[in-house]
């Protein structure tokens, strides 16, 4: 892989320059690699000694958020008009390397104030995205509900005028940051339109409002801050509503649309960790009298896991470059790049696993880690069945205009 190593404080080898393909990549600019190295730099220093935390992941959190706002980092997460998506993606691939936690914690400053920075009332937008860019406000991106997860248009939140405010009242489910989140963008039924679709908006809802609860802290397989929250006879003033009313489900595919390449970012930074290790390990454990790495099986297996992690790569990167230089067409190479590294970080970790043999398994070690926070990345953000619809019909569309 021609990595050059770093001794990190938790006595663990650990990678703070990336690969030989970022630099060989034409989607970026010397401003680009300059941010990766600077990013992993930070990274080693900063986050790998606490990545394996997993004791109090709400505490972890807001550390790694203010650890993130301290470097300035957040602000490439939190942005007033325009986000780099190869930035995100750097980023993401970059923590996602060391800690999920620290990956989530960085996205969902994003995520949690897409909306708010294209469409909220200038007075709305300047306060939080301040202190969402400083890390003195942690955001949340509040859609999924109970009975509508990737069915967007049964969402069953409703937001009622009432003078000067609107009242929201109902309950959402997996929602990351859920109890630490000073701030969520919600989304609700405002009305229905006249073919019987919902007319979604979307408001800024402080955690401290009257009417607001966090119901329970859901427990995952992987350490992530997340619950399910509820709204009763929430009052919201009427000026904290993001763009019109109707606007909320176009706010929604926007925010998802533009931050889902960086999923696959994430992945691959898990699975080009996952393989770092598997290198090392098959380097230096024999058997039968012969290193793991002269077993043409486990060759077998190399070769596969890092030509994987290449073409997730170059899948990520080229959906990125696209967002960034407005080209025409982006929801198909992000669901792309999105489906297709998840899905290839999970093969990646999982035959990482595998030539760990009975090590890989033990609770704590980097791969059986990593092998538990990949999993979420192919459900989150739209599962890998959506993704195969998105690039399916945007396929058509092509077709058909063709």
């Amino acid at each position: 892989m021609n990595l050059v190593g770093h001794k990190s404080t938790n006595g663990t080898n650990f990678d703070i320059n990336m690969d030989r393909l970022i630099s060989q990549l034409p989607f970026l600019t010397p401003e680009h690699l300059n941010l990766a190295a600077g990013i992993a730099q930070f990274v080693a220093r900063e986050i790998e000694p606490r990545a394996a935390t997993e004791e109090d992941v709400e505490s972890t959190a807001r550390q790694f958020v203010n650890l993130l706002a301290q470097a300035g980092i957040l602000k490439y997460a939190v942005a007033e008009s325009k986000i780099d998506v190869r930035s995100l993606c750097l980023i993401r691939e970059e923590l996602a390397y060391s800690s999920a936690l620290a990956d989530l914690a960085f996205v969902m400053q994003g995520l949690g104030t897409y909306a708010i920075a294209q469409a909220a009332p200038d007075h709305v937008r300047e306060f939080w995205l301040s202190r969402a860019a400083n890390g003195k406000a942690i955001a949340a991106f509040a859609l999924t509900e109970p009975e509508a997860g990737s069915d967007v248009a049964a969402i069953q939140t409703t937001a009622r005028r009432d003078g000067e405010t609107y009242i929201i009242d109902g309950r959402k489910r997996f929602i990351s940051n859920a109890g630490i989140a000073d701030v969520y963008t919600v989304f609700a039924k405002t009305a229905t339109r006249e073919d019987g679709r919902p007319m979604i908006s979307a408001f800024v809802v402080g955690s401290r409002m009257q009417g607001f609860s966090v119901v329970e802290r859901t427990p995952l397989m992987g350490p992530h801050p997340i619950g399910e929250i509820a709204f009763h006879e929430c009052r919201v003033p009427a000026e904290d509503m993001v763009g019109n009313e109707g606007d909320g489900f176009r706010l929604a595919m926007e925010t998802l649309d533009t931050f889902r390449a960086s999923v696959g970012a994430a992945a691959c930074g898990m699975a080009r960790r996952a393989l770092d290790e598997a290198v090392r390990y098959a380097s230096r454990r024999k058997q039968f009298g012969r290193l793991l790495a002269e077993h043409q099986l486990v060759q077998a297996k190399l070769a596969d896991m890092i030509t994987e992690l290449d073409a997730a790569r170059l899948l990520v990167y080229r959906a990125a470059y696209a967002r960034d230089t407005g080209a025409g067409r982006f929801t198909r190479e992000a669901s792309e790049a999105k489906l297709f590294a998840t899905e290839a970080a999970g093969r990646i970790i999982d035959s990482a696993v595998q030539i760990h043999g009975g090590t890989g398994l033990v609770s704590g070690t980097v791969v059986e880690r990593m092998y538990r926070d990949v999993r979420a990345l192919r459900i989150y953000e739209g599962t890998s069945e959506i993704q195969k619809l998105v690039i399916a019909g945007q396929l058509l569309k092509e077709q058909t205009k063709a």
